[in-house]
């Protein structure tokens, strides 16, 4: 059996709607985790390559999936191909998300931003 190497420590990114744990992240794949704060939510958003798969840890939350909006719940599973418009939203509580995603972390397009963000650089 061969070991791989180590893997970096996780790296925190603060966001102005809670923060990201990137506790992988490869030339194939990336892992993150999103804490959304109460209240709070990302950006109406797509990617242009980014193929992402979020599972629900902790709380519940909506999702807007292109025309759908649906509350999520602990053990839900949804897959967002890319250039589908979606957005995390946390109106019930604090949320814990777990995203496995292509390695594509800079591709965002942001349609609308409570925070007054623009561009693709930087993810959600």
């Amino acid at each position: 059996m061969r070991k791989g190497k180590a893997h970096p420590a996780p790296k925190t990114v603060q966001k102005p709607w809670g923060h990201e744990v990137w506790w992988a992240e490869s030339p194939r794949y990336a892992g993150k985790l999103l804490v959304i704060e109460k209240g709070r939510r990302l950006s109406l958003q797509y990617h242009k390559v980014k193929h992402e798969t979020i599972y629900t840890l902790r709380g519940r939350w909506r999702l807007r999936l292109g025309r759908r909006r649906k509350v999520m719940g602990p053990g839900s599973v949804t897959v967002i191909p890319p250039r589908t418009v979606h957005r995390f939203e946390a109106p019930f509580g604090r949320v814990t998300l777990i995203e496995a995603s292509s390695p594509e972390l800079w591709d965002v397009v942001r349609l609308q931003d409570d925070y007054k963000r623009t561009g693709t650089k930087g993810g959600k």
